[in-house]
């Protein structure tokens, strides 16, 4: 927290290195070097001796150095003693006195001599370097010596012993870095010492340069001017120009952007360097200069300059390089090449090279060269090679004076450029060769010639013999006659060669195996090998233990530098500072000086640490944890156990499966206090934290300011650490930084000028695979062919492919078997395996790495798509736009950035493939992704910026999409699926929510829709292998199938406007792959939205995998049961229901996984039917045979007996043909029969009681499953009314089986729940039922009024007529009673002999007067009238008055008792019984027209809409079109379920609009009493009327302008006629005049 600077970087450094200890170690670790053998330790002490001996002496130079006056005596003196010390130690010979200068000289010379030696084995043949004693020297330091020897000064004249020392010293780095290209990067460092013109200094760079292509690929273009430069002024020296053809090719690959460069200098320089002798005077100077002998032999003659300057040219344009290519047809011309290769005098050497520049800037070039295949100059050179060919084939058979150049140029460079010019493309169109036929015959002769010359090697044999075929394919493609003998030599060749190939690999295999079981002459090597790999196993082990660790320390590290208040006490000032923030803000404070400071190491590890604190801990391993508890308990003291985020939630991305073992709480509370740990906070908490404390302003400053790649680098992944997950707060403060404090431009400027930077790197060094290119072309040739043609050909490729397998295999095992001959021959060479296999494995992956340039570009455009993350408009405008003086529109420059990438800049959209390799598909990959998310939202402006821009960028894009993307698909499909994936996001997003179809008619521009079908159906088909396979091809994002159908729903937003498409999409159309688009048809669904500006937009998106487990009965029951609101939308409660209809998805997706449940389940009214079957069928047995004392398993007669079985048995039969209900139900009552018959009644009813419980409780599993009633929990499960119906009925089930048979009768009320009809009857009572009561209520009342009435007037009239029980007569056992049934059936059972009843209670019944009329008195209290009033008034069809007593008309009373019984008919029967039977009906009518209006709305009115059917009368679509295709229901609810389970960072514009709506549960973006194709066609008459305005406005202008042409030419007539009189009227004058003679003129 202090303020002074220096201060802080210490502390900062300190802390790091506290943190890093294990780290440290591990690096110490893998410096170490073993010394094994005897003689290691010999080096090792030598050069330790040397070493010191030679720091000494050259930190003493200025004493013994040659000054040019003669030695100082002096000097003498002082160093007299020392240089005796040093005889002593160095050189144990009898010393005569010799000073101590020319001693130095001599011991620094003998010591170079050693170290020289020690790095290089030179044997007769070659030399070659010894890697293990470079990095010994290396590690020992003997460069840095040796660099600072070469720094001492001296008198360059005079003092001859020095040069020689000097020579000594670059001769010894020369070779320490030989091969060795760590030892070369360590050199490379000093570059600037030898950037001077001395002659060694060049063949040094040489050797540091040589075969590095990282190095050469990071040339500085100072370095190469330096040397072009040398050249002009000191001369023109071999050296000079051979390191310039170091560096333009390294390991085989040629560096674009050097050649680039070279061929610039060389052309600026002029005549100094570029010697041509291309005039008459000069070229005899050249023939003079081929014919001397002298000139020949001098390696630094201008002969020798001429031919490596010539080399030079031919390698800058080797590799098809457009740029020098032309730069070298000006400096050297066709015809001057013939003159010189062609003249008797010129010798290999000039051949050698001229002929190899021809080959590679006139033949193998990508643009043809015309005068090349036109003229006669090749023909001729093709003569002059059959000279040379003679020449070489005639040669002496006695090795020692044969012309080894001569033959180097026959066999190699005549071949290749013969082999080039024939197989190269161009020259297939040529017509010379016809009328050439003989030289082409002589010159496959001669060349069969030199194949079968007997000093051949075998890499020359290889190239003769591909030119041989390469010949003899034109010959046969060109019908050019061949002589028989020569034609079938060849064949027999080219048979000969295929066998040779298979027995030579067949001898290589065994030698491989064999290699391995001989036994080593040379044991010490293997022993010395054998430690060495075992010191490696032991470093990578340790490495493996300690990675845990090391990761451990760091993230205690970030903890600590995250809440460094906890070290604190609390209460402190300290902790005060550090919880307002302020140690954060300190940091990233002070990092901005780190970099002003240029403490870039430290600089960088700030960054990663911030960049931490936002990622993910990840598990370390038990050994990991364990060390972090001590840590942090160490600084934290003794806090819970530290929480790590993982038992949160991965970012905000829903919940995560913890990697190590996570544990609950989280750490840095303290005792008590309230304050978050890093694994507490969320990953936009950490964000927002770090941006309160100025992260993002830090991130714009360095960004703008950083001088270093790595530091900006570091920059940039910190800023996307802090935008991860699309955070809106972190978007705006960059917003604002950027807008308030006109930082702006320079911002951008950094990113602008890094793509521009990028781009040209790539052109630079673009390399296109050739090779795949010959056989894709072959290919193509082969799909073009008809299908005839293409039977024929295909044996001959089969052919190819094998020999290309085999060859494959014979080369691997030929490595196989030479590199442990190699190790036996030669231990030193592979000291450390490790380096060397792994350098070739390297370079062969490696040959398409890209420079940092480029690599760099990948998170620039993760950092440009997490700016606009989220659809932000702002920033996407402000990327294609800051309102600057300067603007920089990067969306067009990532467009431009893509156009490179892919390669359009050389041309050709249909080799694409060769562009994309596995080293920069990710990156193209992040381009589309960036490019998606500018326009996405949708981004208007963005969007025309990308289709409107010049660049080929759109068509590249729908190249991605149609193309096979081979040679990469071959091998890595996902890769080329992910970009196919991207590319078709990326042109929806252009299109996206665009009214117009401009950018759908741009993209259309070069899309044949043809292809875009075939694409999609191939993809599906790979989708189908995929499944077949089992993997799981359905969830990754970019499985086949997804990538297919989002091709497919381009398509399908292509096809909108263009009729062709329409019409290919349209399944049924084509017979092959239509399951494909009958598929993505099937799954892909349309809507139609409204947004904020209620313009409508339709949406086309893939159905969610997981709407299809959405049953067919919730389907149907939302579709019936949904209800309309006041307005008479039924959206509102739609959408409600949508969470639950979601949650059933999830809940019947998972039912899937338990196959038990979901069987039954699936049956769930199978099982319904089975019970209530049963049910009517145990009632039906109960009703017919209860009691059941008769039927007790009776007997029967034999014959029905045996119709009873073969009743069974024939309803079996039928059954197991045709299982149809019917049969079914036969079988059954078949059965039960038998049963009751075998076994009897009782029995049988209790199995099939026993079987209905079994089957209900089945019944209520698969209800439960169905519905998922228990993830709701139990109070939904006890509330759920349905669940409780079938408990219920399961109760009863057990009671009818355990206690009585008549509860089974109450089954048979489950009719009213199953049948819809009788649910509505029973409705139309219950509806109304407050009505009904309320009346049966009055009807009470006025029922007692009556009674009071009756009881108070008339209590005599109530006398009613009764039947009585006779006392005497006993009730027979079996007519008992129901209750006595209950109460005493078990005793009945046991004790069937005696009467059953008791007869107590009967005696009750009778009473204790009888009277001899059966007559009563009813009404003798008013209750007893009450009753009987209700009961037989109400059931009386005439009322009360029915059962009262007749009265007489005499009596008193009789008009009153008339008017009682006609009010109490009147009032009570009449009026409100009648009034509960007309409520009943009415309900009932109006249950059916309501019915009958939910039938009529659901049938003519738009479920989503609410659009009726004749309004789409007449019109384009019609209703059911509508409701299937615009507004389909369940479409919506798909899109919901899409918008929950898509992860948010994914969405589109419309997308994320319509997310955020249900966030809000606004339902406006529904469209209501709206629908697009109502809206377009009314807008179509319109646009029809516009169209007739302007057609008629144009016929009109054209009148005009053809009315306003004549008149022009009208009035030049006019013009033109006065003229013409004016003319005659001047002509016609003078005659008039001399009319009179005689006047004077």
């Amino acid at each position: 927290m202090h303020d002074y600077p220096p201060l802080v970087s210490g502390a900062l450094q300190l802390l790091f290195r506290h943190f890093s200890q294990r780290q440290e170690v591990l690096q110490a670790f893998k410096q170490v070097q073993l010394l094994v053998t005897s003689q290691d330790v010999d080096n090792y002490k030598q050069i330790k001796q040397d070493l010191d001996q030679l720091r000494s002496i050259v930190e003493k130079s200025e004493l013994w150095v040659y000054k040019g006056q003669g030695p100082d005596e002096t000097m003498d003196g002082a160093s007299g003693e020392n240089g005796h010390k040093k005889t002593e130690e160095g050189n144990n010979k009898s010393q005569k006195h010799e000073s101590t200068s020319s001693y130095n000289y001599r011991v620094v010379k003998e010591i170079l001599i050693r170290l020289s030696k020690l790095c290089v084995q030179e044997s007769a043949s070659v030399r070659k370097s010894r890697k293990q004693q470079q990095r010994l020297l290396r590690n020992m330091g003997a460069h840095a010596v040796v660099l600072e020897l070469l720094q001492i000064p001296y008198e360059k004249a005079e003092d001859t012993k020095m040069q020689e020392i000097m020579r000594l010293a670059h001769e010894f780095l020369q070779n320490f870095c030989a091969g060795n290209q760590q030892n070369q990067a360590l050199l490379h460092k000093h570059i600037n010492l030898f950037l001077n013109p001395g002659i060694l200094e060049a063949v040094t760079m040489q050797h540091i340069f040589m075969n590095n292509f990282q190095l050469c690929s990071e040339i500085n273009e100072r370095v190469v001017q330096h040397f072009v430069h040398c050249i002009e002024t000191h001369g023109r020296n071999v050296q000079y120009i051979k390191f310039l053809q170091t560096i333009v090719k390294a390991e085989g690959k040629f560096i674009k952007k050097c050649q680039d460069m070279v061929m610039a200098e060389l052309v600026n320089s002029g005549e100094d360097v570029l010697v041509f002798y291309n005039d008459r005077a000069s070229f005899q100077t050249l023939i003079q200069m081929m014919r001397s002998e002298r000139d020949r032999m001098d390696e630094n003659s201008p002969l020798m300059y001429h031919i490596h300057l010539v080399e030079l040219l031919a390698v800058c344009t080797e590799g098809k390089n457009v740029y020098t290519e032309i730069k070298c047809n000006s400096l050297l011309p066709l015809d001057d090449i013939v003159r010189v290769v062609t003249h008797e005098d010129c010798i290999p050497e000039v051949k050698i090279a001229y002929i190899n520049f021809l080959n590679h800037c006139y033949v193998d070039t990508e643009v043809e060269m015309k005068e090349i295949y036109t003229s006669n100059h090749m023909w001729k050179l093709f003569e002059n090679f059959l000279v040379d060919i003679c020449r070489a084939c005639n040669n002496t058979s006695d090795r020692k004076h044969a012309d080894s150049i001569l033959e180097k140029y026959v066999t190699e460079i005549v071949m290749s450029i013969v082999t080039t010019f024939f197989s190269s493309p161009f020259s297939d169109q040529s017509t010379t060769l016809q009328t050439r036929q003989p030289v082409f015959v002589q010159l496959l002769q001669g060349v069969f010639r030199v194949y079968h010359c007997n000093w051949l090697m075998p890499s020359q044999k290889a190239s003769v013999e591909s030119c041989i075929r390469v010949l003899s394919d034109v010959a046969k493609s060109r019908a050019i006659a061949i002589p028989v003998d020569l034609d079938s030599q060849v064949n027999n060749l080219f048979l000969k060669s295929h066998n040779i190939v298979q027995k030579t690999a067949m001898n290589w295999r065994l030698s491989a195996r064999n290699a391995a079981r001989r036994d080593s002459v040379l044991a010490a090597s293997r022993d010395y090998r054998n430690i060495i790999e075992r010191l490696q196993d032991i470093v990578s082990a340790l490495e493996d233990r300690l990675r845990p660790l090391v990761q451990a320390e760091l993230s205690v590290l970030v903890d600590v530098l995250h809440r460094p208040e906890l070290l604190f006490p609390e209460n402190t000032d300290a902790r005060r500072k550090c919880e307002s923030g302020g140690f954060i803000c300190k940091l990233i404070k002070h990092t901005k000086q780190l970099l002003e400071e240029n403490e870039e190491k430290l600089c960088i590890k700030v960054l990663q640490t911030l960049r931490e604190m936002m990622t993910k801990d990840r598990g370390y391993g038990e050994k990991g944890e364990a060390l972090r508890q001590i840590l942090v308990n160490r600084y934290y003291g003794n806090i819970r156990p530290s929480g790590r985020r993982e038992s949160l939630t991965s970012f905000g991305n829903g919940p995560l499966s913890p990697g190590g073992p996570s544990k609950p709480g989280g750490g840095g509370g303290g005792s008590g206090s309230s304050s978050m740990s890093r694994g507490e906070m969320s990953l936009a908490e950490v964000q927002c934290h770090l941006d309160k404390e100025g992260a993002s302003n830090l991130v714009i400053d360095l960004i703008m300011n950083a001088s270093s790649d790595r530091v900006f680098h570091e920059s940039i992944l910190l800023a996307i650490a802090l935008l991860e997950g699309g955070n809106t707060t972190i978007q705006h403060s960059f917003f604002c930084r950027l807008t308030e404090d006109k930082k702006s431009e320079k911002f951008f400027k950094v990113f602008y000028d890094r793509m521009k930077v990028a781009q040209q790197e790539i052109k630079a060094t673009v390399t296109v695979n050739t090779s795949d290119l010959g056989n894709k072309k072959k290919d193509d040739e082969v799909d073009r062919d008809a299908p005839s043609r293409k039977k024929a050909k295909e044996p001959t490729t089969q052919i190819t492919e094998e020999v290309r397998d085999q060859l494959l295999e014979a080369s691997a095992a030929t490595r196989k078997a030479f590199t442990t001959f190699r190790r036996e021959a030669d231990p030193d060479d592979h000291y450390q395996p490790g380096e060397g296999t792994q350098a070739t494995a390297d370079k062969t992956k490696d040959d398409l790495e890209m420079s940092a340039v480029i690599t760099i570009m990948q998170p620039i455009l993760r950092f440009l798509q997490l700016l606009c993350e989220n659809h932000n408009r702002d920033l996407q405008n402000f990327l294609r736009c800051q309102n600057n003086k300067t603007n920089y529109n990067l969306v067009c420059e990532t467009l431009q950035f893509l156009d490179c990438i892919c390669g359009s800049t050389t041309g050709g959209l249909g080799l694409l493939g060769l562009y994309i390799n596995e080293k920069n598909v990710a990156l193209i990959n992040q381009t589309l992704e960036s490019l998606t998310e500018y326009c996405q939202g949708p981004c208007h402006e963005n969007q025309n910026c990308i289709a409107t821009h010049e660049s080929n960028g759109i068509d590249i894009i729908t190249a991605l999409i149609l193309n096979d993307i081979n040679p990469l698909g071959k091998k890595r499909m996902d890769l080329v699926l992910e970009l196919k994936n991207n590319a078709s996001k990326l042109l929806l997003a252009i299109m996206e929510s665009r009214h117009d179809s401009e950018n759908a008619e741009r993209i259309l521009y070069n899309m044949r829709p043809k292809e875009l079908v075939e694409v999609i159906k191939k993809a599906y088909m790979q989708g189908e292998v995929e499944f077949e396979d089992g993997e799981n091809g359905e969830d990754g994002a970019a499985s086949p199938r997804n990538v297919g159908h989002n091709i497919y729903i381009l398509a399908h937003q292509l096809a909108r406007h263009n009729k062709e498409l329409q019409s290919m999409l349209k399944p049924g159309g084509q017979v092959d792959g239509d399951e494909a688009l009958e598929f993505y048809a099937k799954h892909t669904a349309q809507i139609e939205i409204v947004r904020l500006d209620r313009t409508m937009e339709q949406i086309v998106f893939p159905v969610p995998s997981i709407c299809e487990f959405l049953t067919k009965e919730s389907k149907l029951r939302i579709y019936y049961t949904t209800e309309r609101d006041e307005q008479g939308s039924k959206i509102n409660d739609f959408f409600l229901r949508s969470e639950d209809l979601f949650n059933e998805m999830n809940w019947q997706k998972k039912l899937r996984a338990q196959p038990v449940l979901y069987w039954c389940a699936r049956n769930m009214s199978f099982w319904s039917s089975i019970s209530f079957n049963l049910a009517v069928l145990m009632n039906l047995l109960v009703a017919f045979f209860y009691p059941f004392k008769g039927v007790r398993g009776g007997t029967l007669e034999p014959h029905w007996s045996g119709l009873l079985w073969t009743a069974m048995l024939i309803s079996l039969a039928i059954v197991i043909a045709l299982p149809k209900p019917h049969g079914i139900r036969a079988l059954i009552a078949s059965t039960i029969l038998r049963l009751i018959f075998s076994v009897g009644l009782q029995p049988t009813l209790f199995l099939l009681g026993a079987f209905n419980v079994c089957n209900k409780i089945i019944f209520l599993m698969s209800f439960v499953g169905n519905c998922g009633t228990f993830t709701r929990g139990y109070r939904a499960m006890v509330l759920d009314v349905e669940f409780l119906y079938h408990l219920l009925y399961l109760v009863i089930c057990a009671m009818g089986l355990f206690v009585h048979e008549f509860f089974y009768s109450l089954l048979l009320f489950d009719l009213v729940y199953r049948e819809e009809t009788l649910l509505n009857v029973i409705k139309s009572v219950t509806r109304n039922g407050r009505s009904i009561i309320l009346t049966a209520v009055l009807a009470l009342i006025l029922v007692y009024l009556f009674s009071i009435v009756g009881y108070l007037f008339f209590k005599d009239d109530f006398i009613l007529e009764v039947d009585r029980l006779p006392n005497e007569t006993a009730v027979p056992e079996t007519g008992e009673s129901l209750a006595s049934e209950f109460l005493f059936s078990d005793v009945c059972r046991v004790e069937s002999g005696e009467n059953c009843s008791s007869p107590a209670p009967k005696e009750e019944l009778v009473p204790a007067e009888e009277t001899e009329q059966d007559k009563e008195h009813t009404c003798e209290t008013l209750l007893m009238c009450i009753v009987t009033v209700l009961s037989h008034g109400l059931r009386s069809g005439g009322g009360v008055g029915d059962v009262l007593r007749k009265p007489s008309k005499e009596e008193p009373l009789f008009a009153a008792r008339v008017i009682y019984d006609l009010l109490f008919f009147f009032m009570v029967i009449i009026i409100v019984l009648n009034l509960i039977f007309g409520v009943i009906i009415d309900t009932f009518a109006d249950l059916r027209s309501e019915k009958q209006k939910k039938e009529e709305i659901l049938k003519t009115t738009c479920f989503i809409c609410g659009l009726e059917r004749d309004k789409f009368d007449n019109k384009t679509v019609t209703f059911e079109e509508h409701i299937k295709e615009e507004h389909n229901m369940w479409h919506y609810l798909c899109f919901i379920v899409l918008v929950k389970v898509k992860d948010s960072t994914e969405y589109t514009g419309p997308e994320s609009y319509v997310a955020e709506m249900i966030k809000e549960r606004n339902l406006d973006w529904f469209p209501r009493m709206r629908a697009m194709s109502l809206v377009s066609s009314d807008s179509e008459g319109e646009q029809n009327e516009l169209r007739n305005l302007q057609e008629k406005l144009e016929s009109t202008m054209k009148l005009v302008t053809n009315l306003s042409g004549q008149l022009s030419e009208l009035k030049d007539q006019m013009t033109e006629q006065r003229k013409q009189k004016q003319r005659i009227g001047l002509l016609g004058h003078p005659p008039h005049m001399n009319v009179n003679p005689q006047q004077p003129a």
